[in-house]
C-alpha cells in the first residue's frame, strides 16, 4: 500500500453509509469478474485499506452479502450502493473508489479477472492486465 491517505471520506448515495479511512490506500484494481459485473453494470474499481484504518460514521443502512464462500460484498440496502468487498477473515478491506468523497489523487495500477471482462467496453490500454487475478 501507499501513503497515498492519511484521512479520506465516503459513503452511499443516500447517506445511510458514511466512513473514514484514517491510513494508506492501495492503489486502484479493476475486478472484471462475473459477480463484480453484475453487482456493478460494469466492473470494480476498488481501493484497499487495513479494517482497522477503516471508521463506520454511519452503518445504519449497511447490508453484508457473502457472495462466495471466501468473500462478503458491503453495501447500502436503501439506495443500492455498493461500497466494501472483503476476503473472510482477512486484515484488509476494498473500498469501491466511487465511494470516496472529491479528489483522491489514486490511479489504477492493475486489472484483473480480465478473461469475464464484458464485451461492451475496452480494457484500459498500458494498465498491466491479468486474466484470472494477480
Amino acid at each position: 500500500m501507499s501513503d497515498q491517505a492519511v484521512r479520506k471520506e465516503g459513503g452511499c448515495l443516500c447517506g445511510g453509509v458514511r466512513y473514514v479511512v484514517h491510513g494508506p490506500l492501495r492503489p486502484i484494481t479493476t475486478c472484471h469478474c462475473t459477480m463484480c459485473r453484475r453487482q456493478t453494470g460494469l466492473y470494480y474499481a476498488a481501493t484497499e485499506c487495513r479494517r482497522d484504518d477503516l471508521e463506520l460514521v454511519t452503518d445504519e443502512t449497511l447490508s453484508w452479502y457473502a457472495s462466495s464462500s471466501f468473500a462478503r460484498r458491503g453495501f447500502c440496502g436503501r439506495c443500492g450502493s455498493a461500497l466494501f468487498w472483503q476476503l473472510q477473515g482477512a486484515d484488509d478491506i476494498s473500498i469501491l473508489a466511487g465511494s470516496l468523497d472529491g479528489e483522491t489523487g489514486l490511479s489504477i495500477d492493475r486489472q484483473i479477472f480480465t478473461n469475464y471482462k464484458g464485451d461492451f467496453y475496452d480494457l484500459i490500454e498500458g494498465v498491466p492486465v491479468f486474466g484470472e487475478s494477480d
